[in-house]
């Protein structure tokens, strides 16, 4: 499997945000989007996800699934955790997985992001870190191949920084693609780096 991104092109409010963008990922890569603020990161793992309209050129998965669009086929994690306060950190996992169409047991994926104890716990009461790591449980939980990660670590205490780090390298052993906008280092030493110039 391949994503290939041909000569793309992003504008936003009125702005153009990036042109003649390119790049390719294959199966068990990872790939570091980096540049400054306003440079287009965000954007670029938002038209992967299919929340940002192409301005010009065109995404390609190869060895994909021909009849589910590009963005059907990857997770996006973001800056907003999207989940619901009043409902416990089980019952928001199992919604997100029900939604989703989960591959692997919730429980499990909750234990993976070390989870499991707080399952019973109302969303609300989770801390910013918490929340994050519940957010990832989703990415555990539903097999997708593309993993779009924004800040992946954010929020993320060490140990949580380190277990998320062995989550992408077990995805990206599996055949995964892994495509995160960072500032800094998040624990994949062969990843790829895509910097991107400000507009």
């Amino acid at each position: 499997m391949k994503l290939k991104g041909d000569q793309l092109a992003c504008n936003r409010g009125g702005r153009e945000v990036f042109r003649g963008l390119c790049f390719s990922l294959s199966e068990g890569e990872a790939l570091l989007v980096t540049g400054r603020n306003g440079a287009g990161k965000s954007s670029l793992l938002r038209m992967i996800a299919g929340l940002v309209r192409i301005a010009a050129g065109q995404l390609i998965l190869e060895g994909g699934d021909r009849d589910i669009p590009i963005a059907e086929q990857a997770h996006y994690l973001g800056h907003q955790d999207a989940m619901k306060p009043s409902l416990t950190v089980d019952e928001n996992l199992q919604f997100w997985t029900g939604f989703l169409g989960a591959s692997r047991n919730p429980k499990s994926a909750l234990e993976a992001v070390d989870l499991a104890p707080l399952a019973d716990l109302p969303a609300a009461y989770l801390s910013a870190g918490q929340r994050r790591r519940l957010s990832i449980a989703r990415l555990v939980a539903v097999r997708r191949p593309i993993w779009l990660l924004d800040e992946p670590t954010s929020s993320l205490d060490t140990p949580s920084q380190t277990r998320l780090a062995e989550l992408m390298r077990d995805h990206l052993h599996a055949g995964g693609m892994v495509i995160a906008a960072t500032h800094g280092a998040i624990g994949l030493e062969r990843a790829r780096e895509l910097k991107l110039g400000s507009a």
